[in-house]
């Protein structure tokens, strides 16, 4: 079963997709990465995208669909979670048009809901390696860094992210839910959402998450 992820900053996406990634073996599929590793390659595609990325100016709908179907074009018989689309109801629809084109039907959008104060501790208490990238939280005992200031899996420097302050954050969550909302109506009407409470952890997030895919296994 595929997964499209819905969820508001700091909802620990990232961590349980990790999560799935290691234990069940999904490739994770995060828009972000996309661009970058066309940008790469250096070919014609990921210069135009690298020019508009250093203007400062937002990547268009189309170039983030085409490299989204070239991707998963490529990745046929695998299972997948992608991450950061689709963010709106025109992206949602196109995503459609890509899973008819590509004969794929197994997939549930699945909603990480969390409170707004509860994602905000979460925000203000990231920390992430400078060296490898890993997040930790400052805040919750379960992702603490074993040592303060220092990543447990590289000894590599913690920071907080510039934008992790109140005022950034609240805008974040707000414009989020406003735009995004639209979409668990979206996929409740096809059948294919389910929502899953992470206030509780990564760790209990993640189980719930396959408890859902192993009913959607059975019913299958």
């Amino acid at each position: 079963m595929n997964i499209i992820f819905i969820a508001p900053p700091a909802a620990g996406k990232g961590t349980v997709s990790a999560l799935l990634e290691e234990r069940k073996g999904y490739i994770h599929l995060s828009t972000g990465d996309l661009l970058r590793a066309e940008i790469k390659k250096g070919t014609e595609f990921g210069n135009e995208i690298n020019d508009i990325i250093s203007k400062g100016e937002l990547v268009s709908d189309e170039i983030i669909t085409k490299l989204l179907k070239n991707k998963l074009a490529t990745i046929k018989n695998q299972k997948f979670i992608l991450d950061g689309y689709p963010r709106n109801l025109n992206q949602a629809e196109t995503l459609n048009e890509i899973f008819n084109e590509l004969a794929i039907t197994d997939y549930m959008a699945i909603y990480l809901s969390i409170d707004e104060e509860t994602a905000m501790k979460r925000a203000l208490g990231r920390l992430v390696c400078s060296d490898c990238g890993a997040t930790y939280n400052k805040y919750f005992q379960e992702t603490k860094p074993k040592k303060d200031g220092i990543c447990d899996k590289c000894q590599g420097p913690l920071n907080q992210r510039a934008d992790d302050n109140e005022e950034t954050f609240k805008v974040r969550f707000n414009t989020y839910l406003n735009v995004t909302n639209p979409l668990i109506d979206y996929y409740k009407e096809k059948g294919k959402l389910e929502i899953v409470d992470t206030t509780n952890g990564s760790e209990n997030s993640y189980q719930l998450i396959e408890q859902i895919l192993e009913s959607e296994n059975v019913n299958n």
